[in-house]
């Protein structure tokens, strides 16, 4: 009986969240290794539904660097990255493109099993635009978002649909680009002054000491972010993370959320709980 009672209370603890939520705009970045980790995915794809039915518009950005470096090594070509962009010629676009065309249909599937109203969108099929991006060295077709598409992104939304994008973008000379998933996700998140930006990773959130669970900070300002880079307490692969929530605030985004996958139904605890479980960064 107690069990039941708790789970009673959960709910009702989730009714003024979704109150304020309904009808809002979330956006989901999920992607790497724990794309590939199917009891996750469940999870993820659970709550994302759950999401949906209760009249969040949610749109999911889905990477997939595991599954096209495998298909690479398959190939026979060395994968390469720059300042941990991919570098990528005619012959790794080729490849990037059909791995993400297969696992955006993927998820849409198994969104659709769960019974979830699904649309899967590609960013290059005019929805992403794009520059080629400077950087030191030449990466080939990486691109930088310029701008978004942003009615096509809401006649789906607006239909109630979960909206599942990957992350490739096209250029004004009608050139398909590899863009950035997190990049991705804050600019969409930007352009359509989204209430949530959250990213999905394989750590609790921003840690003080990485090795240290209970070191786990759970709210932040952007300039307590520029703090911890300054002090090398945010570093490596959480710098871009955090600076696409950061790009994503400056954009008009309301709040953003650094949360593990793994944890069961992260998303849920997160976003309809008073404490949640990651960090939040705000302006």
């Amino acid at each position: 009986m107690e069990d039941i009672i708790r789970k009673a209370n959960i709910l009702i603890e989730a009714i003024p969240y979704i109150h304020d939520f309904r009808r809002k705009v979330f956006v989901i970045k999920y992607g790497g290794s724990i794309l590939d980790n199917e009891a996750i995915r469940k999870n993820v794809l659970e709550d994302i539904v759950f999401l949906s039915f209760v009249g969040i518009r949610t749109i999911l950005i889905h990477g997939g660097g595991p599954h096209i470096s495998a298909r690479m090594k398959e190939a026979g070509i060395k994968s390469e990255f720059h300042d941990g962009i991919r570098v990528t010629d005619k012959q790794t676009l080729t490849i990037v493109s059909e791995e993400l065309g297969k696992l955006n249909a993927k998820i849409v599937k198994e969104i659709k099993d769960l019974k979830g109203d699904v649309t899967g969108l590609k960013g290059d099929e005019n929805i992403i635009y794009v520059e080629k991006r400077k950087a030191a060295k030449d990466l080939g077709f990486v691109g930088s978002v310029t701008s978004i598409n942003e009615e096509a992104l809401q006649t789906h939304l607006q239909r109630g649909h979960i909206t599942v994008l990957s992350p490739m973008g096209i250029s004004v000379e009608k050139q398909q680009h590899n863009v950035n998933a997190d990049e991705v996700a804050s600019a969409i998140a930007a352009s359509l002054k989204a209430e949530k930006l959250v990213l999905l990773t394989n750590v609790q959130g921003v840690m003080r000491q990485t090795d240290d669970a209970d070191s786990l900070i759970s709210s932040l300002t952007v300039d307590q972010i520029d703090e911890l880079i300054k002090n090398n307490i945010v570093q490596g692969g959480m710098i871009p993370k955090v600076g696409a929530c950061i790009e994503a605030l400056n954009g008009g985004v309301k709040k953003t959320h650094i949360i593990d996958a793994r944890i069961q139904h992260a998303l849920l605890l997160e976003i309809f709980t008073d404490r949640g479980i990651g960090t939040q960064i705000v302006k």
